[in-house]
C-alpha cells in the first residue's frame, strides 16, 4: 500500500511500516500497444509468461487469485544464527500453508528494507547475506506450497527506508516533495546506479536451499520495479504524461530484461488519474507508463472506502471495468489488480461483487491487501486465516484455477525446467546499459503470437489425430489442441484447419499463429515447432468468447488431410 493524497501526519506515522496507499484510476486513450516481452513461445510450462492480453502458464491461459503479505521477510529475530534465529522457518512454512489452504496461488511481497532490522541493504551497497538467506527460504517454502511470488524491488513510500534512504545516501533531500529526484538521472545519477546494483545482485543470487539463481527460478511469477512509483510536483505536463517516470521504467525494465530473460516485469502502479475523478495526476499515468516495451502487464491498487475516494460499490466496479478495458484494449497487456481492499462496509458483499466483476471482465489476476499471520499485528485492511471473507476469496480462486485448467505444480530444485531459448524476445532490444529513453512500442497492433514460419507443403505422412480440450466458463473458453502425427515419417511444417459451429471469436493464441475468417479457423506452426516426428505430437491453444452453444468442431485437417478426433 501507499499513501495517495497524503493522509494526516498522525495517520501516516501510524503506518510507518505499512506504506499505505490507495490506488485507482485508469488513464486512458493512448494508441500504441506494447509488444510482449515474455512470450509463451519462449517459456516452458514452469515459467509464467504473457500471451497477448493474458498470462500463460503450462501452455494454457492463466488466471489467478492472490494476496499481499509484505512483511513475511521479517519472520524471525534478525540476530544470531541464520538458520535458527535470524529467520523463523516454522512460522514461514505455517503461513504459506495457511495461504495455500485459503486458495492463494500468487503472493506479492516486499524484497526491500534499508533498516538494520531485517535489512536487505542496510547501508549503501552492502547486501545482507542473512536477510537474503531468509528470502531464499521464503521462495523455497512458497514453491513447496505451490505459490508463485512477485517480489518488489523498492518502495516509493517511507516504510523500510524506501527511496528516501537511497536519496540520503547520495546526500540529497528526502520526503515526498523530493522523491522525484530518484527517477531523474540528472538529479540523482547515483540513484540509478544504486538501484541497478541491487537488482543485479538479486537476479544473480543463487538460492542456497535450491541451488537455483533467482533469475532462473520459476517460483518467481514476475518482478515488480517499485511499489507505487510517482513523479509528482514537477509541472502539469509531467503530472499528466509521466515522461520522466516512463524513461525510468524503460531504463530499469530493460536492465532487468538484459539479465533475466525468463521472467515478466511490472511497474507497480496505483492507477490514479483525474480523468475518472479518483486520485490525482501524479506523474504515473496508467496507459503511458505501462505501454513501455519492457513492462509485461498492468497494475492498479483500489481502496474505494478511503475518505478522499468515497466510492460506492457501483462506482468501484465501473473503475475496475475501465482499468481492465484500458489494459486489454489500449495497452494490450494483462490486468493485475495488485492491491485492493475495503473497510467500513460488509467486506464479503463487496468482495463478492468485485471478484464477479473481475471474472466477467476477463481480468487476469488480483491480490488483496493484506494477509498477515496470526502472530502479526493488524489494521483495517488485514485479513487473517479464518476470516469470513476468505470463503468468498476461496470461491473466486477456485473459479480462476478452473478457468486456467489447473494450477501447474512448481519444481523446487535445480532440475526445474528452463526456457527453450534464453535469447531476449525479438519484440524489444535490451541491454545491460540501456538508453534512458528507448523508443515506444514499434507497432500499435502487434501480433499476439510470435511470427509463424513459412507455410509448408508437406503431407501428414499417412494420418493424424486431434485432441481438443475445452475449459469453458459460460461466456468464454480456452481450448488446447494436441495434434499427433500417426504417420511413418516426420512432418516439416503444419497447418491445422477447422470450422466452428457457432459464433466463437478467438482473441489470442499460443504456440501457433491462429487466424479466423467467419467460422473458419487456420492455425500455422511457429518457427520453433514446425517439425512433428512420426508418432510425435504438437500442442497449441487459444482463447475465445462466445454465446449460445460451444461444441467441439466437427472436423480437423492437418495439411489438408482429415484427422481423427480423440
Amino acid at each position: 500500500m501507499s499513501q495517495s493524497h497524503p493522509a494526516p501526519a498522525g495517520w501516516r506515522g501510524a503506518r510507518r511500516r505499512l506504506a499505505l496507499t490507495v490506488a485507482a484510476c485508469a488513464a486512458l486513450l493512448a494508441t500504441a500497444i506494447a509488444v510482449p516481452l515474455v512470450h509463451a513461445s519462449a517459456a516452458t510450462a514452469s515459467f509464467a509468461s504473457r500471451c497477448g492480453i493474458h498470462f500463460c502458464l503450462g501452455g494454457k491461459t492463466y488466471y489467478f487469485a492472490g494476496t499481499n503479505d509484505y512483511d513475511i521477510f521479517t519472520y524471525g529475530g534478525s540476530f544470531g544464527d541464520t538458520e535458527t534465529q535470524w529467520m523463523d522457518k516454522t512460522r514461514i512454512d505455517n503461513h504459506m500453508a495457511e495461504m495455500a489452504a485459503d486458495g492463494v496461488t500468487v503472493l506479492r511481497t516486499w524484497m526491500f528494507d534499508h533498516e538494520t532490522w531485517h535489512g536487505f541493504e542496510p547501508s549503501k551497497g552492502t547486501y545482507s547475506e542473512q536477510q537474503f538467506s531468509e528470502f531464499d527460504y521464503i521462495l523455497f517454502s512458497a514453491a513447496q506450497h505451490n505459490i508463485r511470488v512477485i517480489p518488489v524491488f523498492e518502495n516509493y513510500w517511507e516504510a523500510y527506508g524506501g527511496i528516501d534512504t537511497r536519496l540520503s545516501w547520495e546526500g540529497l533531500p528526502t520526503g515526498q516533495s523530493n522523491r522525484w529526484r530518484f527517477f531523474n538521472q540528472s538529479a540523482c545519477p547515483g540513484c540509478f546506479t544504486q538501484y541497478q546494483n541491487y537488482v543485479n545482485y538479486a537476479l544473480n543470487r543463487t538460492n542456497h536451499y535450491t541451488g537455483v539463481k533467482y533469475k532462473d527460478d520459476p517460483t518467481i511469477f514476475a518482478w515488480e520495479l517499485m511499489n507505487e512509483p510517482r513523479y509528482e510536483g514537477q509541472g502539469t505536463d509531467e503530472s499528466v504524461n509521466g515522461t520522466t517516470l516512463r524513461k525510468w521504467v524503460d531504463t530499469m525494465g530493460a536492465y532487468i530484461k538484459g539479465i533475466d530473460t525468463n521472467h515478466m516485469v511490472d511497474a507497480g502502479l496505483e492507477g490514479h488519474g483525474t480523468k475518472y475523478g479518483f486520485g490525482g495526476d501524479e506523474g504515473n499515468p496508467f496507459v503511458n507508463i505501462q505501454e513501455s516495451p519492457y513492462i509485461d502487464f498492468t497494475s492498479a491498487h483500489p481502496y474505494p472506502n478511503e475518505g478522499w475516494a468515497n466510492l460506492s460499490l457501483a462506482q468501484t466496479l465501473t473503475l475496475i471495468d475501465a482499468w481492465t478495458s484500458d489494459a486489454h484494449n489500449v495497452v494490450g497487456k494483462p490486468f493485475f489488480m495488485g492491491e485492493f481492499n475495503t473497510q467500513g462496509v460488509d467486506r464479503s458483499t463487496w468482495w463478492t461483487s468485485i471478484f464477479n466483476e473481475l471474472q466477467t471482465q476477463n481480468a487476469d489476476g488480483s491480490a488483496f491487501w493484506w494477509y498477515p499471520d496470526s502472530q502479526a499485528g493488524g489494521d483495517n485492511y488485514s485479513v487473517k486465516h479464518g476470516a469470513p471473507e476468505l470463503s468468498v476469496f476461496k470461491t473466486h480462486s477456485a473459479f480462476m484455477v478452473n478457468k486456467s485448467g489447473g494450477n501447474p505444480t512448481l519444481s523446487t530444485g535445480p532440475t526445474a525446467s528452463r526456457p527453450a531459448s534464453t535469447s531476449p524476445s525479438a519484440s524489444a532490444t535490451v541491454s545491460r546499459s540501456p538508453s534512458s529513453s528507448p523508443s515506444r512500442s514499434p507497432s500499435s497492433s502487434p501480433s499476439r503470437s510470435p511470427s509463424a514460419s513459412p507455410s509448408s507443403t508437406g503431407s501428414t505422412g499417412s494420418g493424424c489425430t486431434v485432441g481438443y480440450t475445452l475449459n469453458d466458463w459460460g461466456s468464454g473458453f480456452t481450448a488446447n489442441l494436441t495434434v499427433t502425427n500417426t504417420g511413418s515419417s516426420a512432418i516439416n511444417g503444419w497447418t491445422v484447419k477447422w470450422t466452428f459451429g457457432g459464433n466463437q471469436a478467438i482473441s489470442n493464441s499460443w504456440n501457433a499463429t491462429v487466424t479466423q475468417s467467419g467460422q473458419a479457423v487456420t492455425a500455422v506452426n511457429m518457427s520453433y515447432n514446425g517439425t512433428v516426428a512420426a508418432n510425435g505430437n504438437v500442442q497449441f491453444g487459444f482463447q475465445a468468447a462466445y454465446s449460445g452453444t460451444n461444441g467441439v468442431p466437427a472436423q480437423f485437417t492437418l495439411n489438408g488431410t482429415a484427422c481423427t478426433k480423440v
